[in-house]
């Protein structure tokens, strides 16, 4: 030690700054001074200093005395739609579905049948709209379903197992 360096200053070689680092450095910088904390020339200075730096260590004295990145917001669960217009679809094996799905029959029918399903975040919204047409939903054991629905000349039925369900059981909506 040299007696120069400054507490979390790296001792030895600097790990490398990638062109995605420096743009989420820049991408802070914009967002400081559009809140005010630097000056239009701060931020011409600090962006043109990003965009030399070569070290994640220089990235980090460039925002040091900015607040932290706020943090993203979580994405939306994906939606899944399956429409069965005068004809059907037959979905099984180990689909993945997470979030909310639709279901859409018109003349025609979509079964789904979760047995082997994965159902991400433990909670899944099934909507199904039946004109002339209806689906089959079979659900595995231990999977909680509340169900409520209206079918217009067509129907739609929820195949359930019999038996227990523990506390923590996935819920399915329908």
């Amino acid at each position: 030690m040299t007696g120069t360096e400054q507490p979390g200053d790296q001792v030895g070689p600097a790990v490398r700054a990638s062109d995605a680092e420096r743009e989420r450095t820049v991408a802070r910088l914009r967002d400081a001074a559009a809140e005010g904390r630097l000056t239009l020339e701060e931020l011409a200075d600090r962006t043109g200093a990003a965009y030399e730096a070569t070290a994640r260590g220089e990235l980090e004295r460039i925002v040091a005395d900015l607040p932290a990145a706020p943090p993203r917001p979580a994405a939306a669960p994906p939606r899944r739609t399956f429409v069965g217009v005068m004809g059907g679809d037959d979905l099984r094996g180990p689909i993945r579905l997470a979030g909310e799905c639709t279901i859409v029959n018109v003349m025609g029918g979509v079964d789904l049948d979760l047995s082997q399903a994965t159902i991400e975040g433990g909670d899944l919204t099934i909507r199904i709209v039946s004109i002339m047409g209806g689906s089959t939903i079979r659900v595995p054991p231990g999977v909680h379903v509340e169900r409520s629905g209206f079918s217009l000349m067509g129907g739609d039925s929820v195949k359930l197992p019999e038996g227990p369900l523990p506390p923590d059981a996935p819920v399915v909506r329908i």
